[in-house]
């Protein structure tokens, strides 16, 4: 997604601090047919208790009914159904930022085109890319990059109501980020002070909540310390974490200004292509991994799809026997269609049966050429499988566009090999669609679990992230998972099997984080489900039997 996406929901946690502080079937089933779960899925109990450790780290994996926790059912998949079956090795393309290639839980899942040498400067297998041992790496050594309204504001690209509408976009977000970095300074340095006050009034160099609660005192100046650092404790369970996620809110603010809003920065001059021109394809590189730590967004994504099962480090990715792709294509700021048509078209050729697309933007002057090598990857049998966006918006309101999607002006499919995903929180109920994730009855096929996913970071590292970015590489990760198991279904079969096979909740949840504002799956999805993968396995069984005509 653009920028990337913050690293964190501190940012969604903290918005009413920075207000407030002014200038300062079955769905367990038996092995049985699972096409209507049980009546009573909604009287499911809600879960109280927080997440253990455990959970947490894995919380898309578990079980509705048996943990109450909205996972995907990828743990009871492989116990009941999977057990020791591996399958067939089935190709995932990562369409994303670069991939730490060298991360422990990635190294050995990654695809390695076996007709290439590495490092030769020759284009070995003949498929007009030098040196794409593991895939490519479209964006050369470029790193930052503009919105693209801002690039088509830079370039005059657009009729003129197009670039009024960008010009009014730019000028919103522009405010909006300068707001936001100087609110995010005022809290860090608000925080930094009175980090400092309480320390010298207790001696001592680290304090906890207990610490402060113990300190009695009239002193109004160390009262409002308190009462700031009280607050920082209702966000994180300690001050370093809170000190971190700030100086990350500054950075995000910093850099959507001087990078993704800064109508006079060019991010793609190392790269040296004319990126408006699709027959302009001598460019970029065949090493497609990350260029700085902070590009991480690849390397979360793919570890939630592939990372090594039970090797006892990390974590699990969903599927078990496949080869990521890397495919460099998304900067920190908007993705180039250029560079996303090309991408898709390289995955296609080079046998990926799934890609997973976890970026998306608002604004796409060369939408045209992604759309056909979506079609492109649908006469390939090839699945797309698309984040819904992080805007809590109605993607089928005309005015929220998220590109790509594959029903133009909420009009008919133009390919029937894309899922668009909506993200969840581990939290069943009313609040289970997360506030930041887009829906749409058209424009947004199924939900699944997007909200603080565990997942592999780059130099071997783990962290937490949020946003439909992360529901998508769930969902990417149960398709390789039916099509390693099943694989004379086609992607139009397994995109309908996951539809037709997830959980229907029927629960309204609220949208958007707006109380006023709720409604059932069904009325904010095409399948009105949450995708499982226990479900999908048993009926993709079915179809593969030709039992079942989808």
């Amino acid at each position: 997604m653009t920028n990337t996406y913050l690293k964190s929901l501190f940012a969604l946690s903290i918005v009413a601090l920075l207000t407030s502080c002014g200038s300062t079937s079955s769905a367990t089933g038996g092995g049985g047919l699972i096409l209507t779960p049980v009546e009573n899925i909604d009287t499911t109990p809600l879960k109280i208790a927080d997440l253990t450790t455990s959970e947490k780290n894995n919380w898309g994996h578990l079980d509705l009914v048996a943990d109450t926790i909205p996972g995907m059912s990828v743990d009871k998949a492989y116990a009941e159904i999977i057990k020791n079956r591996k399958g067939t090795k089935t190709i995932v393309a990562v369409l994303d930022s670069g991939i730490d290639l060298n991360h422990e839980d990635l190294d050995g899942v990654l695809w390695t085109n076996t007709k290439e040498k590495a490092g030769n400067n020759i284009d070995d297998d003949g498929n007009g890319y030098i040196d794409d041992i593991h895939g490519y790496n479209f964006l050369g050594e470029s790193y930052n990059e503009q919105l693209e309204y801002v690039r088509m504001l830079r370039l005059n690209i657009g009729d003129a109501a197009t670039l009024s509408k960008a010009k009014t976009k730019l000028d919103a977000k522009y405010n909006e980020a300068l707001q936001g970095k100087q609110q995010y300074e005022q809290i860090l340095q608000a925080v930094k002070n009175a980090g400092a006050g309480v320390k010298e009034y207790l001696k001592k160099d680290t304090y906890t909540k207990e610490d402060l609660a113990g300190i009695k005192t009239t002193d109004e100046a160390m009262q409002r310390n308190i009462a700031v650092l009280n607050q920082m404790f209702s966000i994180q369970d300690s001050i370093p974490k809170v000190l971190k996620e700030l100086n990350e809110g500054v950075k995000y603010y910093t850099e959507q200004l001087n990078y993704n809003l800064n109508k006079d920065f060019n991010g793609r001059l190392p790269v040296g292509d004319d990126a408006y021109d699709i027959s302009d394809v001598n460019y970029g590189n065949g090493n497609p991994k990350n260029r700085v730590d902070d590009e991480s967004h690849g390397t979360h994504v793919a570890g939630i799809i592939a990372a090594e099962r039970n090797n006892g480090k990390g974590v699990n990715g969903v599927a078990n026997n496949v080869a990521i792709m890397s495919i460099r294509a998304v900067p920190n700021g908007d993705e180039y269609d250029k560079d996303i048509a090309l991408g898709i078209r390289y995955a296609v050729d080079n046998g990926a049966r799934v890609i997973n697309g976890s970026f998306g933007k608002s604004f796409s002057p060369k939408s045209e050429w992604v759309y056909e090598a979506i079609k492109y990857a649908a006469e390939k049998n090839v699945l797309f499988v698309h984040a819904a966006g992080n805007d809590g918006a109605n993607l089928d309101d005309p005015t929220n566009g998220n590109y790509p999607n594959d029903q133009v002006n909420n009009g008919p499919e133009i390919a029937d090999n894309v899922i668009t995903v909506g993200a969840l929180n581990p939290k069943y109920g009313s609040e289970l669609v997360a506030s930041y994730s887009n829906y749409g009855k058209v424009n947004v096929d199924v939900f699944a679990p997007g909200t603080d996913i565990y997942s592999t970071f780059p130099n071997n590292e783990y962290e937490y992230s949020p946003g439909t970015s992360m529901a998508a590489p769930a969902v990417a990760g149960v398709a390789a998972l039916v099509m390693s198991q099943y694989p004379s279904l086609t992607a139009a079969q397994v995109k309908n099997i996951l539809l037709q096979s997830g959980l229907p909740i029927k629960t309204k949840v609220i949208l958007g984080g707006d109380n006023a504002k709720s409604a059932s799956l069904d009325q904010i999805s095409t399948s009105g489900k949450i995708v499982n993968a226990y479900n999908a396995l048993v009926l993709a069984s079915k179809v593969a039997a030709g039992q079942i005509q989808l």
